[in-house]
């Protein structure tokens, strides 16, 4: 495939959440059967960037940060039809330059198959893994319902 021009935007008015439901809910590895609820709630939380080819989006990457010391990337994918044209790199370009993400001590992933990827642009395994933990629920989405987010409450109450 010849690489047409990808337009990447942080715009989360832009964002196709249909495409980014269904592309994790049914071809993603890591969230399978993620609610939509669940997955609106996370653009909502996230720097989003979508990648865009003639206005439609191709692909989607985004990043969970406090904007001081810390980011976690995650949900990165370009659909299948449009890999092998150098999208990721161009996606991952504007995720490292992007302003807000500058002087962070750490910005961390997750992959089973992109390390190649991702070394290009630093990421590397943890220098002291004995380090870090995690909850996992790995299955969290055939197992049980979304949370709903806390019912705000109003003054006077």
């Amino acid at each position: 495939m010849t690489m047409r021009e990808l337009r990447i935007s942080t715009d989360s008015s832009q964002i196709d959440v249909d495409l980014v439901h269904r592309y994790l809910s049914e071809e993603s590895y890591w969230a399978k059967g993620i609610p939509r609820e669940t997955v609106e709630r996370s653009l909502a939380h996230s720097l989003c960037f979508g990648g865009y080819i003639d206005g439609h989006q191709v692909a989607f990457a985004r990043v969970i940060s406090d904007y001081a010391t810390f980011a976690y990337l995650g949900d990165v994918f370009v659909l299948p039809e449009y890999r092998g044209s150098g999208y990721s790199k161009a996606l991952m370009q504007a995720v490292i330059a992007h302003p807000q993400l500058q002087g962070l001590r750490r910005f961390m992933l997750a992959t089973s198959d992109a390390h190649g990827l991702y070394a290009q642009f630093g990421f590397a395994a943890p220098a002291k893994p004995q380090t870090l933990m995690e909850c996992c629920v790995p299955d969290i989405y055939k197992t049980s319902k979304p949370i709903p987010p806390p019912q705000r409450r109003r003054s006077g109450q």
